[in-house]
């Protein structure tokens, strides 16, 4: 089913006949474990194959004996990373999903569609600190992408928090320009993201 005899060149092995032997005979039941995890067949895939050469690339030269719990564990954390990336690209999608409009012709002001969350004090939790963090990240990056009044717009209305009417004294255009801008980028930013976060 997978591919792994390229497994044994991945480090100095002690024994790559036993560690080759191992991953046929665990490969399977690995496969069955992550696809009833992730419920995606190359999802699954892919998450024994990289976990088949992490074991290979650090504990290729365990003994024999202790490479079923190690690959356990490590198989475990490869799903526990597959959830964490399928959990970010659902955020980046929700957050800018919820401000494109319907018609793609129109031009807005995204933050007039938004409503106020009645939850935003309290304090986010461990994994959603972490997931916010990674949100960010993808978004600034995205932002690098724009073109530079659109990014200004974006900038000043999202990150400083000014209306339009500062935004566009700021900038010295009107308001209906920075409507527009604001417009552009967030359709940039929606394409930007959606296709980083497919290719993670």
């Amino acid at each position: 089913m997978l591919p792994f005899s390229h497994l044994e060149g991945a480090t100095n092995l002690s024994s790559p006949a036993e560690l080759s032997q191992f991953l046929s005979s665990v490969e399977r039941r690995a496969y069955k474990q992550a696809l009833y995890a992730v419920q995606n067949e190359h999802a699954a895939l892919d998450i024994v194959q990289d976990a088949m050469i992490k074991l290979a690339e650090k504990y290729g030269g365990k003994p024999a004996a202790e490479l079923p719990p190690l690959f356990q564990r490590i198989l475990q954390n490869t799903i526990r990373d597959y959830y964490r990336r399928q959990k970010v690209k659902n955020a980046c999608m929700t957050a800018f999903s919820s401000l494109i409009p319907k018609n793609d012709g129109e031009e807005y002001d995204p933050l007039e569609t938004l409503q106020g969350d009645g939850n935003q004090s309290a304090p986010a939790g461990p994994d959603e600190s972490l997931q916010q963090r990674q949100v960010i990240a993808l978004i600034e990056q995205a932002l690098t992408r724009l073109p530079a009044r659109q990014r200004e717009a974006f900038l000043l209305r999202y990150w400083e928090g000014l209306d339009q009417a500062e935004t566009a004294m700021a900038m010295g255009c009107t308001e209906g320009s920075v409507k527009t801008h604001c417009s552009r980028a967030t359709r940039a930013l929606a394409a930007s993201l959606r296709q980083m976060t497919e290719d993670r």
